[in-house]
């Protein structure tokens, strides 16, 4: 099981509730005076939070009336009135559109959840062979084109992989640039026409694939996939931020 892009929420056809708070459900007994340690935990380590994961896709949300930004929206309300220091995180989990089994352990496997890989080490497909067209392999940062391995830079790798994680949407200059060096110091900040650079080297080696990443004038690029290009996944694969 791998992640695959899914970038753009669903279409649905359902109108989508406006965003709900939750109530908390105060436990009936008291508290004790002092937290008791959680059973199960090794000696020397220590809770820090927690991972909530839930299977739900846009279609079976839409239906119930709500969105996935809508319950996240809520369960972070709920969360400041219980919890007023605790910090959250919350992230799309991608999945291939075809993908079977129970949406909870896609979306577990698919943000890595020790378990639900620890299960699924025993498959090993063949992920060496190379077809024509072009091969992204994200969990392996590689690129091949009709077979042969694309010398990508780290930084054009970075940008073809930012793209493709937000497939069919449009990316401003500036988001990549802001995204793509947010760690770099101010002087080592390209401008907005950087970025045009190192597309056009991004493409030269694309050959002739180049038009998967494409121009939107005036505003930035965007990735768009044809039935040449081929994109692998692994459990580590990002998700783009939706929340």
């Amino acid at each position: 099981m791998s992640n695959t892009v899914l970038l753009a929420p669903a279409p649905v056809s359902a109108p989508v509730a406006p965003a709900r708070h939750l109530h908390a459900v105060v436990d009936a007994a008291p508290a004790a005076s002092a937290p008791a340690a959680p059973a199960g935990v090794p000696v020397g380590t220590a809770p820090r939070g927690f991972a909530l994961y839930v299977g739900l896709d846009e279609l079976k949300a839409a239906a119930d009336g709500v969105s996935l930004s809508t319950i996240v929206t809520a369960l972070r309300q709920t969360l400041a009135e219980l919890a007023p220091h605790a910090e959250s995180y919350a992230t799309v989990a991608l999945a291939p559109a075809a993908a079977g089994g129970r949406d909870v352990d896609v979306v577990r496997l698919a943000l890595h959840e020790p378990s639900a890989v620890a299960r699924t080490k025993a498959e090993t497909p063949d992920e060496d062979h190379v077809p024509g067209g072009v091969t992204i392999d994200i969990s392996r940062r590689r690129v091949h084109i009709d077979g042969e391995a694309s010398a990508l830079t780290f930084k054009e790798f970075e940008l073809l992989q930012y793209l493709v994680l937000r497939e069919g949407r449009t990316i401003e200059r500036t988001e990549l640039v802001s995204s793509l060096w947010s760690h770099a110091d101010g002087d080592e900040v390209p401008g907005e026409r950087t970025i045009d650079v190192h597309v056009r080297r991004l493409r030269a080696k694309l050959g002739r694939y180049e038009d998967i990443v494409r121009t939107v004038r005036g505003i930035g690029y965007r990735f768009d996939r044809h039935a040449d290009v081929v994109i692998r996944f692994g459990h580590g694969t990002p998700s783009p931020d939706r929340f």
